[in-house]
């Protein structure tokens, strides 16, 4: 099996394809304007508030957490929709994990901003 050497183009190549991905995510699914809002919010908080650079790290982790769940729930949900157009238990139990862990993510990014928000506003 040949093994391709290194190319900037290629490179530059699968760099399109992810931003095509994130344009995709962007312009066609709902979820993305909740997403959207909240790390909006998120910002303007921490700008308002001071927050310390570890602060924003952890603040920039836990919304990353949140934009990577999401889109690796969306590529389930349409890599399964693609399977089977037909209602299926176990394509259900696969799409419904997907979005928990979307769920996870999102009740943890919400603790960590929790955590950093509600001693600098109160």
């Amino acid at each position: 099996m040949k093994t391709n050497s290194f190319s900037l183009r290629a490179r530059a190549k699968s760099f399109r394809y992810a931003f095509e991905g994130i344009e995709y995510f962007l312009l066609r699914e709902h979820n993305t304007w909740i997403h959207v809002t909240a790390t909006v919010f998120c910002s303007v908080l921490a700008i308002v508030t001071g927050v310390t650079k570890t602060e924003a790290a952890l603040l920039v982790l836990a919304t990353a957490f949140v934009w990577a769940a999401e889109l690796i729930n969306t590529a389930i949900e349409k890599i399964m929709d693609m399977i089977s157009g037909e209602r299926m238990r176990e394509i259900k139990y696969i799409k419904d994990m997907a979005a928990a862990a979307v769920l996870i993510a999102s009740l943890a990014a919400l603790c960590t901003g929790a955590i950093i928000f509600i001693p600098k506003l109160f």
